[in-house]
């Protein structure tokens, strides 16, 4: 089941952090059509944000299409966003360049403005960038 983390300090709302972290995980297929999204109260439970916030969360998913909420059942993934399973070759050489820029003395918010920065110029003009 999906576990939510939350970064209190990263200026994200947390509601769009749920949101970020369910799109992810239905990029890399660790969610998909059928699998059922942890409930509120267990999202409360694990993360201490207000109930309110993971339902806003929830139905800003199902905004977009990708849940379905099930009245007295649960919230159910509706469909995936394919493109990178988990296990694919690129993730295992993005991991090791990650490796490197740790080990070169790199620090993660600079990692990862660099990958972004070369996102960005890779994929203009695409939306998810």
């Amino acid at each position: 089941m999906l576990e939510y983390r939350i970064d209190r300090r990263s200026g994200i709302a947390t509601y769009l952090q749920i949101v970020q972290q369910t799109k992810q995980a239905l990029r890399l297929g660790l969610l998909e059509p059928g699998d059922k999204l942890p409930t509120a109260r267990e999202v409360v439970e694990a993360t201490a944000i207000n109930p309110n916030t993971v339902l806003k969360a929830y139905r800003e998913l199902e905004r977009e299409g990708l849940v379905e909420a099930k009245r007295g059942l649960g919230t159910f993934i509706r469909k995936s966003l394919g493109g990178a399973p988990a296990e694919s070759p690129l993730r295992t050489e993005l991991a090791d360049w990650a490796r490197r820029a740790r080990e070169a003395g790199m620090e993660r918010d600079d990692a990862a403005a660099l990958f972004s920065a070369v996102l960005e110029e890779h994929f203009k003009g695409d939306e998810d960038v």
